[in-house]
């Protein structure tokens, strides 16, 4: 039975490698389908999704040459030994490291050679070659060209003929899982990943240490898209497989302590967190791999800090830092990493002082980056240290960073989900300094990227409506932002459900906004639930809920006034002097209950 294996695309992969089998025949383990080349990588706390575009041209210190057509009458696509020998020369093209424009030529050719050549029948050839077909697009930056060639190609394989086919079709669906994720397309990712998985665990059985590993990277995929409970149920099950399977504290029992840590730490069981993660380094230090052990300790560091516990969270960061610098040197991002943690906590400790200190040692380390650091690392950087310098009110200092982190970024596939949230947070940025304009012009180009890539209905593009909102309401486009407010209400009900906080934040603001409109009942109605709501899960001597009675008093109040009525929400909206706007905005927004 062939392995049924998944491969990942990491955030530092390098270019695409296509291996192409000698001949067309499909063999044990390779299956005549492309193995693509991808290193794994230890899963990050941030949600962003980002991953290296390859470079479109590998041979870019050479002099381009014009693409060779290879002049094939149409009628020898009829003979069966051309598809093998086009696949040769595509995969001598590829590994001679020639024009990729070329060796797709051939592929192509060789993908029209097999399909005349199987009729009706399904031919693994046929779905092998266009798998190789869509890596070179992929290779080439062209992902949305091989989203239709990968969907081709798992509609040739038949499962009823066997687990080669089963293998073609899984291999289909983890590449077009792989694409869509490049394009930013996390749901169709998603699918894509759960219908390979599923063809796996029909093929292998529930507990083969195969379906594991593609357990492991869906819950990964997961992660990323902010869907905890079904990674942590995806994390579970590969612990169990790993556990059956595997020697006790295996590596790659280590590997799923730390992503199941990463999701308890997500869902804030933090008690949970700890004990995988000690578990995990426990296992790491009896393998001697140190550079593990220091990336749990800085992972051990942010449950301590987490959980208010400072010493233990400065002795665990330390204790990383002391490696990082004896193995990889003093300037290498890893250390500036710490260094950003420990700013963090020293804020948190009221030691101002000293947190600005380690913001500057971390940002002299990301002005002279050693060689091989990536610009995502940077800009990470950067955007973790604008987010220190805005909760110590430098916002304009904080606007500057994330300004320098969008320039290092190019616009490409990979990096689409990264620029849309550093733009998001430049929106905050504006508005806290009072640029509410550019705060809305913000705001409203990541909800132009979040529609383009078709994630119109997640919690992210729910907020971002509800920002947006805000900023509108600053510049008296009251009926806008009303909309904007109740459209950010039906996609976090849905997402997030009716109780959950941030959906309460956006009925808030609606209702403020409903008063400013006139419409005192949909108002009234609005903070009614709301009032009920919090009295149910904060009871009725919280602060929160005061609030909440006083505005719906007001509100009933205003309500017998129908013809001199006041709204009084307005002036909570917008204050009424104009050179106060800026000072006194957000503050007021707190007040009723806004989310900025």
């Amino acid at each position: 039975m062939p392995g049924l294996v998944s491969v990942k695309t990491t955030p530092a992969s390098t270019p695409l490698r296509i291996f192409l089998p000698e001949n067309s025949q499909c063999d044990g383990s390779r299956n005549g389908t492309p193995q693509v080349q991808r290193r794994m990588a230890s899963p990050s706390p941030s949600t962003s999704t980002s991953r290296a575009r390859p470079s479109p041209d590998r041979g870019s210190g050479r002099k381009k040459t014009t693409p060779e057509k290879t002049a094939i009458d149409e009628s020898s696509l009829d003979n069966p030994d051309l598809g093998p020998f086009l696949l040769k020369m595509a995969r001598d093209t590829i590994a001679s490291g020639d024009s990729p424009s070329k060796a797709l030529d051939f592929a192509i050719r060789a993908a029209r050679s097999f399909e005349r050549c199987s009729g009706s029948e399904p031919s693994l050839d046929l779905a092998m070659c266009l798998h190789v077909v869509a890596a070179i697009h992929c290779s080439l930056g062209r992902f949305e060209e091989a989203v239709p060639v990968l969907e081709r190609a798992i509609r040739v394989p038949d499962l009823e003929k066997g687990s080669d086919h089963a293998l073609a079709m899984f291999s289909g669906y983890m590449q077009l899982g792989d694409t869509h994720s490049m394009l930013g397309q996390l749901d169709r990712s998603v699918s894509a990943y759960e219908s390979g998985l599923k063809i796996q665990t029909e093929t292998l059985g529930e507990s083969d240490p195969r379906v594991a590993e593609t357990c492991r990277y869906l819950a990964e995929v997961h992660v990323q898209a902010m869907q905890f409970d079904e990674a942590e149920n995806l994390c579970k099950k590969t612990l169990e497989i790993h556990r059956e399977h595997s020697e006790p504290a295996s590596l790659e029992e280590a590997a799923d302590r730390r992503l199941m840590a990463l999701i308890c730490e997500a869902k804030k069981d933090y008690e949970a967190a700890l004990e995988h993660l000690v578990l995990a380094s426990m296992v790491m230090i009896a393998n001697g791999q140190d550079n593990e052990v220091a990336a749990i300790d800085v992972s051990i560091g942010d449950i301590y800090l987490s959980l208010c516990r400072f010493d233990e969270a400065v002795f665990s960061y330390q204790k990383a830092l002391t490696v990082f610098k004896s193995t990889k040197g003093d300037n290498h991002p890893s250390v500036a990493s710490v260094f950003i943690r420990l700013a963090d906590l020293y804020f948190k400790t009221g030691k101002l002082r000293e947190s600005k200190s380690y913001c500057e040692n971390a940002l002299r380390i990301y002005a002279k980056p050693v060689p091989g650091t990536t610009p995502e690392e940077i800009a990470n950087g950067l955007t973790e240290i604008s987010a220190i310098y805005e909760a110590v009110n430098e916002p304009e200092e904080a606007l500057k960073l994330l300004q320098k982190a969008m320039k290092l970024l190019e616009d490409t596939p990979a990096h689409r989900s990264t620029i849309r949230g550093i733009e998001a947070q430049m929106g905050v940025m504006f508005y806290m300094v009072g640029r509410y304009g550019e705060a809305r012009a913000s705001f409203e180009s990541v909800i132009a990227k979040l529609q383009a890539s078709g994630e119109r209905k997640s919690s992210f593009f729910g907020i971002v409506l509800n920002q947006m909102g805000l900023a509108c309401v600053q510049l008296y486009k009251i009926d806008e932002a009303a909309e904007l407010f109740e459209e950010a209400r039906g996609i976090l009900e849905q997402e997030c459900g009716s109780y959950h906080l941030d959906t309460l934040g956006v009925y808030s603001n609606l209702a403020a906004t409903y008063d400013a409109m006139g419409r005192v009942e949909d108002a009234i109605e609005i903070l009614e639930y709301i009032l009920k709501v919090r009295e149910e899960k904060l009871g009725t001597a919280n602060p929160d809920v005061d609030d909440e009675k006083k505005r719906l008093a007001e509100l009933l109040k205003q309500a017998g006034r129908v013809r001199n009525r006041k709204g009084k929400s307005l002036e909570n909206l917008l204050v009424s002097n104009p050179q106060g706007m800026k000072k006194e905005g957000t503050k007021r927004w707190s007040g009723f209950g806004f989310k900025t």
